[in-house]
């Protein structure tokens, strides 16, 4: 049996059958139109060789292979994941530092409310001592004064009584009379003064007997009179003292009535 490795025997009925074919439409073509002069018809074809029919088609040429860009894809998908980690990084060190800033800030608010606060209590603290010592020291000045009160008012009054017992005793009298001797040994009487004279006499002494001033109560002289009384004190400075020096009076009050 014969041996078609090249498929001669195919291509060749196919190319008769096409032949046929071909010749049949224009066959039926030349009998539906008008009859006209016969035209000889070219035939253009082209000569196969036996070599040409038994070679095989040259294989088409493979597509040429898309550049390998993987590389660079990665890389970019890298970069880009880089940035957006760079990126979720930087939020978060954004946030903490923002979550700081603001426990740095409430850690200083309080921490200035608590000095505030102790400050507070101090000045609170300070102004209850001085107050408590204001307190304190004006109880020992009203102490004092009342002790020092108290004193003088004993004291007073221990010298009044002793005052009163001297005076019971006749030494008032007898140191007023020795007073009144001596103002009316240093008078000299005016021409005005008449019988029956009577004045009070207010004397103001210091201590040691100096006369510090005269004025006049009841008088039943004339100025000339009054006068002559008043010389007559500061002449007679200083006065006497008493017996018992808590007889001692810085005003005294005289009775001038000059022996007749």
């Amino acid at each position: 049996m014969l041996r078609d490795d090249y498929n001669i025997i195919p291509v060749f009925l196919a190319g008769i059958l096409h032949a046929g074919v071909l010749a049949g439409m224009i066959f039926a073509f030349d009998f539906s139109r008008p009859a006209h002069p016969a035209v000889p018809l070219a035939i253009k074809g082209t000569l196969v060789t036996e070599d040409q029919i038994r070679r095989p088609p040259p294989p088409e040429p493979e597509p040429e292979p898309e550049p390998d860009n993987s590389e660079q894809l990665r890389k970019e998908a890298e970069e880009r994941k880089r940035q957006e980690d760079a990126r979720i990084e930087r939020d978060r060190i954004s946030r903490l530092k923002k979550q700081q800033e603001q426990e740095t800030a409430e850690k200083k608010r309080r921490e200035e409310a608590d000095i505030e606060r102790r400050r507070q209590e101090a000045e609170k603290k300070r102004l209850e001592d001085v107050e408590r010592q204001r307190a304190e020291n004006e109880r020992k000045r009203r102490e004092a004064e009342e002790a020092e009160r108290q004193r003088l008012m004993e004291r007073e009054i221990a010298e009044e009584q002793a005052r009163l017992d001297a005076m019971n005793s006749g030494a008032m009298a007898r140191y007023v009379y020795a007073i009144q001797q001596t103002i009316q040994r240093n008078w000299v009487e005016p021409a005005s003064a008449k019988p029956g004279l009577e004045c009070v006499v207010n004397v103001r002494q210091l201590p040691g007997g100096e006369v510090a001033g005269v004025t006049f109560g009841q008088c039943n002289g004339d100025d000339a009179v009054k006068r002559s009384i008043e010389a007559a004190v500061f002449k007679a400075a200083p006065l006497p003292d008493p017996e018992d020096p808590t007889l001692f009076d810085r005003n005294l009050r005289i009775m001038f009535k000059p022996e007749q």
